[in-house]
């Protein structure tokens, strides 16, 4: 079809954006200087999830106990109130001075750094991404 000729009334034509066929990477999202400050503050064995992208950007949250809650669920401890999200979605799961996330069986999965999975060990910076929440990873830097 050239740009110049007038459309046929009588012809479908479909118009669209060709498919992306290469990974396109997002720069890490840096630490602003009051999350950088709660991170220090932190006890030996804690660590904070603080939302990056989605709903309630900069929220944190506070990692302490043995299994934290994540999900839709006013009940979870992680409350994520978004049709995305399910109501028992992942926990966080205390583990040799770290954190494992396992996700809960959940609809839309439970993805770090864009990868989904069923349970892993977590490390500084990690993106965890619950349904269109995006969140990371900052554990304490004291030691036990």
């Amino acid at each position: 079809m050239s740009d110049n000729q007038p459309l046929d009334p009588t012809a479908t034509s479909i118009f669209g954006l060709a498919p992306v066929t290469e990974d396109v990477e997002e720069a890490p999202v840096a630490l602003s200087a009051r999350d950088r400050e709660a991170v220090e503050a932190l006890p030996a064995g804690s660590a904070l999830l603080i939302v990056q992208r989605g709903p309630n950007t900069g929220a944190r949250f506070l990692l302490d106990p043995e299994v934290t809650n994540a999900g839709r669920s006013p009940k979870a401890d992680i409350f994520l109130d978004d049709v995305t999200v399910s109501r028992k979605h992942c926990q966080f799961i205390a583990s040799n001075g770290g954190h494992i996330v396992r996700d809960s069986g959940s609809l839309n999965g439970t993805y770090v750094n864009r990868e989904r999975v069923d349970s892993i060990e977590l490390h500084a910076g990690d993106e965890v991404q619950i349904g269109k929440y995006r969140l990371t990873y900052q554990p304490s830097t004291k030691q036990a």
